[in-house]
């Protein structure tokens, strides 16, 4: 595959983690300037900036989001927390 092919794969991966990143801050926001406890809506949030993870905005977006659900579940969070090292740690 030519470099170009792989750059241009890269700038599409950073394209749609930007847009997630637009999509997903106001629902972070929301969970948590409302103390929404909701735990089914806060892991599926996480599941779904899981895999945006590879962003540094997005992760921040998912440790803040890790943070704040700390408090309601701590499993959980180690749990996604794992899963986040499964993904993305070397």
């Amino acid at each position: 595959m030519p470099f170009s092919d792989i750059k241009a794969i890269v700038g599409q991966f950073s394209n749609l983690a930007n847009e997630a990143l637009k999509v997903y801050t106001p629902i972070v926001n929301e969970i948590i300037e409302k103390q929404n406890q909701d735990e089914n809506h806060i892991q599926r949030t996480l599941d779904y900036l899981l895999d945006f993870c590879f962003d540094e905005k997005m992760l921040t977006l998912y440790r803040r989001l890790c943070r704040y659900y700390w408090d309601i579940n701590p499993h959980a969070t180690a749990n996604y927390i794992d899963y986040y090292r499964e993904m993305y740690d070397s």
